[in-house]
């Protein structure tokens, strides 16, 4: 079991080994001139003194009879120009041909102002960057503990392993659940707080902020000697996905109503990343520290697990977590969509097994049922759409 120890504060900025982002707000203050008590302001110059009133009304007046010439040629200008390259086109045309284009017109502003509205009525789907930053800021699901400095660093194994090769080597040798793992960094002036942010660029793909000392191109040049550099985040996340690597974690699929005991244990210990170890069909391997960073749903469920006891039960045995769904509510011709999403956050509806109604869904026995065949994309997707609502899943459901 890993000792929690005291985060240190996250926050996204340049990137290791990449360009530096940063944003900025630029916040505006309005300036009115002070008004007398009884009476107006006065105009006054360094050169001449204070004006007169009746001069001051006339290059008031000036001033803005040449600002309305200005502003009136403007907008004929441009004014004139589109309606003469409108006419040059059209004046060929049918009329029937002019009012399509009109149609058209029409149909890409209502779908502009329908998009607008959308992305108001709903929040922004999280990314796989942001939910990653969340697992390593609360620690969710953690299989391994760092010790660098006399401080520990919860973390998980498969992250680390998949993004950089210096933990794929240290790691390989300390397979199981909880492993307390004691770093030797030979790189110069590294601290925890350093510690902490190379982590947190493992987890994000981006450097933290609150070390400056790892903007600086001499210090990125000794930590990528020592722990050597890693490709992008996706990149990684979908090798992750394929290869599945120290998975911790087995989707089964029952047609039963009512569940059976979710919380067994089977397989080889999943420190092995060998593809030929011998699991039923019917189960997936996934990743707990993944499963719980995208879903509430899954991590509700796995910490439920934690605090029962019986997280500790698999960790003495090195056994993975076998997750037990209905298929009634989350098909399983679906878990591969469902997956490769949370690892790459793309939705990919040719991953939907095509498989006999008898094995189907219970979408399609009652497409089947009804005498409509086989469902279609769009049914599919929506079938999806209420998956992903269930699972509290926003990138499956606007992907």
């Amino acid at each position: 079991m890993g000792v929690n120890a005291s985060s240190y504060p996250n926050s996204c900025s340049p990137r290791f080994g990449g360009h530096s982002q940063t944003q900025q707000t630029f916040i505006g203050t309005s300036y009115a001139p002070s008004q007398g008590y009884g009476g107006e302001s006065k105009l006054y110059s360094l050169e001449h003194g204070m004006d007169k009133p009746q001069d001051k009304k006339k290059k008031s007046s000036s001033l803005a009879t040449l600002k309305r010439r200005f502003i009136k040629r403007r907008k004929s200008g441009r004014s004139a120009d589109h309606s003469r390259q409108m006419r040059e086109l059209l004046s060929g045309w049918d009329v029937r041909d002019v009012n399509a284009l009109v149609e058209e017109y029409e149909g890409t502003a209502a779908l502009k102002e329908l998009s607008v509205q959308a992305g108001l009525a709903r929040p922004e789907a999280r990314t796989l960057q942001q939910d990653l930053a969340a697992l390593y800021q609360h620690k969710y699901c953690t299989d391994v503990d760092l010790i660098f400095q006399d401080v520990c660093f919860p973390a998980h194994r498969a992250i680390l392993v998949a993004r950089c090769p210096f933990f794929k080597t240290l790691l390989s040798s300390s397979p199981g659940f909880g492993a307390e793992v004691l770093l030797d960094v030979g790189t110069a002036g590294m601290d925890a707080a350093m510690f902490s942010s190379l982590l947190h660029y493992l987890y994000t793909g981006e450097l933290g902020a609150e070390d400056a000392r790892l903007q600086n191109v001499d210090v990125l040049l000794r930590l990528s000697e020592e722990f050597g550099t890693p490709n992008t985040l996706e990149a990684d996340m979908r090798n992750l996905c394929e290869h599945m690597c120290y998975y911790d974690s087995l989707l089964s699929f029952s047609s039963d109503s009512e569940l059976v005991e979710p919380f067994g244990a089977t397989g080889p210990p999943p420190g092995s990343s060998s593809v030929s170890h011998s699991i039923p069909e019917e189960e997936l391997r996934a990743h707990k520290a993944v499963l719980s960073a995208r879903s509430p749903f899954f991590r509700n469920l796995l910490q439920r697990r934690i605090r029962t006891g019986e997280e500790i039960t698999e960790r003495t045995l090195q056994t993975p977590t076998r997750i037990v769904l209905d298929e009634s509510i989350i098909p399983k011709k679906y878990a591969c969509v469902i997956l490769h999403c949370m690892y790459t956050d793309a939705v990919d509806l040719s991953l939907v097994l095509r498989s006999s109604p008898s094995a189907g869904s219970l979408g399609e026995v009652q497409a089947l049922v009804a005498g409509r065949g086989c469902m279609s994309r769009a049914e599919e997707a929506m079938e999806l759409y209420h998956i992903a609502l269930f699972l509290e899943f926003s990138m499956l459901a606007q992907g």
